[in-house]
Formats: structure tokens, C-alpha cells, sequence
């Protein structure tokens, strides 16, 4: 498995939903943000973006990026397996991290790292392969020496959110109650809630539906699988539910959003 960069406008191509819903990647990932502003909510926790920010996202960490439409940055997509895995992994945070780099030399380096990256994708170069994994190492390095020496004791209320983060990123099916996430915190679902609310700017079961919602459209837009099925994994009662679900949400019923994806409508083109 490769490394991959792509823009940010490339990681939002047919949506923003893909950078803004709540979802986990298989792969670790790298947000480098040169220009604009927006929030994140990784693992629960809210937190402000602005320009030369660095977020590292480890593999299956529940999250969201809602940045202005002016910003501009780029996206590093980590080997989750393979040949350039052992070398990544080694080097990279075992947990979220937000970096702010405000040291110009430093902003450039990191981005010299990327551009290299992205050049090597871009060439047929021999040897491009054990080069892409090489400046994915280094930028894994760049992201291990600039990692704060200790992090803060976080909060009775943040920690919960995470946990109920942790149990949402490996339960995205809507299938479980919330009394079933309380009760597995220890928590009751008030109290969860409350929160969710104060620490993420959610509820419990509005973040469990956006990522129910990610699950489904990823599934709509990317798989062959049938509408009926996809409803089906994702634990809905019936083929009807699942459409009003993704109707009421999208404004456009499963079908619609299938015929009318990226891939599939240039492909019709």
C-alpha cells in the first residue's frame, strides 16, 4: 500500500459531506491546512483551524473537517499495510494530534515533504515506489519531532466523549440505542448527551447519525452493493426507513444519489 496526497479541493470532489460528516479513515491521515479557517472535531473534541495547521488523524479515530470554502491545504494518506507501513508506523502518534506551526521554516518543510511526495506520485521515475514510502516517512519523522513533550490531563466530560467516539467509530450502523452506548460508558444517556453537547456541539445521537450517514452515502456513491443490502448492514428495519433516512438527511432518496455520483455520471458522460 502506497502513500497518496491529494488537495483538499481532491479529497471534497463530489462533497463536502466527505470531509464535513463524521467518519473514520483505514488509513492514518494528515490534514496540512496553508490557507483559511474552519473546525475539526476529532475524537469528540472541538477545536478551532487557521492556516499552517497540522492535524494528524491515527487509523479509525472518529472526526470531521468543516473549513471555509477559501482554504487550501493538502491531505496525506498513510500506509495502513504493505512494504511502507512498518516504516510509517514506527515514527507516528499512537493518537490525535493539532499542531500550529507558526515557525515559517518549519511550515516549509513540512510542505517541501508533501510537494516531494506528490511529485513522485505524479512521474513514472524509477524507483517510485520506495521513494513515495521514503518522504512519507520523513513526514512522519517531521510530525514525531514536533509532537508537545506531554499532553494535558483531559477532563472527566472529554474523556467520555472520546469513549463514546471509540464505541461510535466500531458501531456506525444506527443499530444501537443510546441507553446500549450509556450503559456500556456506565453512564446514563442524559448525561452522555449533556456531554456530547458541551464537549462536541452535539448530541450523542446526532453524532451517531452522521455517522450512520457518511456510512450509508460512502456505500450509495462507491459499491455495487444493492440499496436494499446497504440498508440492511447498516441495521435499518426496512428498505423504506433507509430511504426516508438518507431522503430526509440528503434531500435526494438512495437511488438518486447513486445515479447521480461522481464516478458514475462520468462514466455516463
Amino acid at each position: 500500500m502506497l502513500p497518496n496526497v491529494q488537495s483538499l479541493a481532491q479529497a471534497m470532489r463530489g462533497g463536502e459531506w466527505h470531509l464535513q460528516w463524521l467518519h473514520c479513515s483505514d488509513h492514518p491521515l494528515l490534514y496540512w491546512i496553508t490557507r483559511g479557517q474552519g473546525r475539526a472535531l476529532i475524537q469528540g473534541v472541538r477545536t478551532g483551524i487557521g492556516a499552517h495547521n497540522a492535524v494528524f488523524v491515527p487509523a479509525g479515530c472518529l472526526h470531521a473537517l468543516d473549513l471555509s470554502k477559501q482554504s487550501i491545504g493538502l491531505v496525506l494518506r498513510f500506509p495502513a499495510h504493505g512494504a511502507g507501513f512498518d516504516q510509517c508506523a514506527q515514527h507516528l502518534p499512537k493518537t490525535p494530534c493539532h499542531l500550529r506551526i507558526s515557525d515559517g521554516a518549519k511550515q516549509g518543510e513540512l510542505t517541501a515533504l508533501l510537494d516531494a511526495l506528490a511529485r513522485e506520485q505524479a512521474s513514472p521515475t524509477p524507483l517510485k515506489e520506495p521513494a513515495m514510502q521514503a518522504w512519507a516517512t520523513l513526514a512522519a519523522l517531521w510530525l514525531a519531532r514536533h509532537q508537545p513533550a506531554d499532553s494535558p490531563r483531559q477532563p472527566a466530560a472529554q474523556r467520555l466523549v472520546r469513549e463514546f467516539c471509540q464505541l461510535l467509530a466500531r458501531q456506525t450502523n444506527g443499530s444501537q440505542s443510546m441507553a446500549d452506548f450509556a450503559a456500556q460508558l456506565g453512564v446514563t444517556p442524559t448525561h452522555l448527551t449533556r456531554c456530547c453537547k458541551q464537549i462536541a456541539g452535539m448530541t450523542a445521537a446526532e453524532m451517531q447519525t452522521q455517522a450512520a450517514l457518511y456510512a450509508a452515502r460512502q456505500m450509495i456513491e462507491t459499491t455495487e452493493t444493492t440499496l436494499q443490502t446497504i440498508g440492511q448492514q447498516l441495521g435499518f428495519s426496512s428498505a423504506a426507513y433507509f430511504s426516508r433516512f438518507i431522503q430526509n438527511h440528503t434531500g435526494h432518496s438512495p437511488s438518486m444519489l447513486r445515479k447521480n455520483a461522481p464516478n458514475r455520471a462520468a462514466q455516463a458522460a
